[in-house]
């Protein structure tokens, strides 16, 4: 486990907005999930009731300050966000991220909060951690060296930056490092870190974000992914028949994760709206079996719910273009991007030693088809099966 900072208040929030409206005060308490010894390829997450299984979680799986603050004016607020819903290839990517903070600032926009250390644009002559829609940070020729130092910076905020893939996977979702072995793209790939990025650059201006996070009574509590690669995606799309159900799988995973590692917090959930889903209350109601959820807004911008029956509460606000509106789902969004590069790196370098006249890519469709195109003969000759390179849906 990562070593972490020391501690300061807790928060996980989500809010519709900076400063939300009172249409979106409502919060979504959820206390069970997938059961952690199910391996992924095996959740039936919302075709059946999920099981509150803590004593299941191992300590690993979790990274996270377990030095938190007890006060009852603490509270955690988590965004989620995902990378890699529409590509072809490589892993779909989701994260929550959490920050432990004072009650009063729940509804505070976190980039005023934090404006001496984070920044709402992208310079190369600011010294500030840039957080924005990931989108945004990785453009141009420069765009994974900005990506890259503002994902390494959050997490230098928290603990000691990983140096290699694994050490990252092993920060955030050790679970998956099991999975790898079943791809020769990855199985033996571990690419030093930072791969564009200036690596003290980076974790100064994580400490900067830390020392100012902290003279506001602020922390970043926890990180935790859910990344799921080619052929573990396929599968649960094939049993689901919906990659919507698959990411909103990841998500209650997170959820849980969550839960589990802060049980006794009141927390506030911010997540990116999920494709063109508006309607989660069905879907909550057959995950959380027994709990009883209100709809508090439902709207094209903002669906928000509250879960009774457990305490203290969870808020849910599923907020669309929610990486615009809330830092901490910024920095999911942020956290996820990365990770897919860093996996996309691995990729392309295995690739690049079996196929060397194949371009390399990102795996989003029409140059994911392009790449299908120039390396069939050496996929067929390495004898790879598709069903573990090309992702379903």
């Amino acid at each position: 486990m990562a070593k972490p900072r020391e501690p300061s208040p807790v928060i996980l929030s989500v809010t519709c907005t900076r400063g939300r409206p009172p249409a979106c005060a409502g919060v979504l308490m959820v206390i069970s999930t997938f059961p952690f010894n199910c391996p992924l390829s095996t959740f039936d997450f919302l075709l059946s009731p999920l099981h509150f299984t803590p004593a299941a979680m191992y300590a690993a799986r979790v990274v996270m300050n377990t030095q938190s603050m007890t006060s009852s004016s603490a509270v955690l607020l988590v965004g989620i966000d995902e990378a890699g819903y529409g590509p072809v290839l490589g892993p779909l990517v989701a994260t929550a991220m959490a920050f432990e903070a004072p009650a009063e600032l729940v509804d505070a926009s976190l980039w005023d909060v934090l404006r001496r250390s984070v920044s709402e644009r992208v310079s190369t002559r600011d010294r500030r951690v840039a957080i924005v829609d990931s989108k945004k940070l990785h453009r141009g020729d420069d765009g994974l060296a900005h990506l890259e130092r503002s994902a390494l910076a959050a997490i230098a905020a928290f603990s000691s930056p990983p140096a290699s893939l694994r050490g990252l996977l092993h920060l955030l979702a050790p679970h998956v490092l099991g999975m790898l072995a079943e791809y020769p793209w990855y199985r033996e790939a571990d690419p030093a870190l930072p791969l564009a990025a200036d690596a003290d650059a980076a974790r100064l201006a994580g400490e900067c974000l830390a020392r100012d996070a902290a003279v506001h009574g602020v922390r970043l509590a926890g990180l935790w992914s859910e990344p799921l690669p080619e052929g573990h995606y396929n599968r649960l799309v094939g049993r689901t028949r919906n990659k919507a159900v698959v990411l909103l799988g990841q998500t209650l995973r997170l959820v849980q994760r969550v839960a589990e590692a802060f049980p006794d917090r009141t927390i506030h959930y911010l997540i990116d709206k999920q494709g063109g889903r508006g309607h989660y209350r069905e879907a909550l109601m057959r995950a959380f079996e027994g709990r009883t959820v209100q709809v508090v807004n439902e709207c094209d911008q903002t669906s928000v719910y509250v879960l009774h029956g457990a305490a203290p509460p969870w808020s849910f606000t599923f907020a669309a273009q929610g990486e615009s509106r809330h830092l901490p789902v910024a920095l999911a969004s942020i956290l996820s991007k990365y990770q897919r590069e860093v996996f996309m790196n691995a990729f392309n370098s295995f690739w690049r030693r079996h196929a060397p006249q194949v371009a390399p890519t990102a795996g989003y469709y029409v140059d994911g088809q392009r790449f299908l195109r120039d390396a069939d003969e050496a996929i067929r000759r390495l004898g790879v099966d598709r069903a573990l390179l090309v992702r379903s849906r």
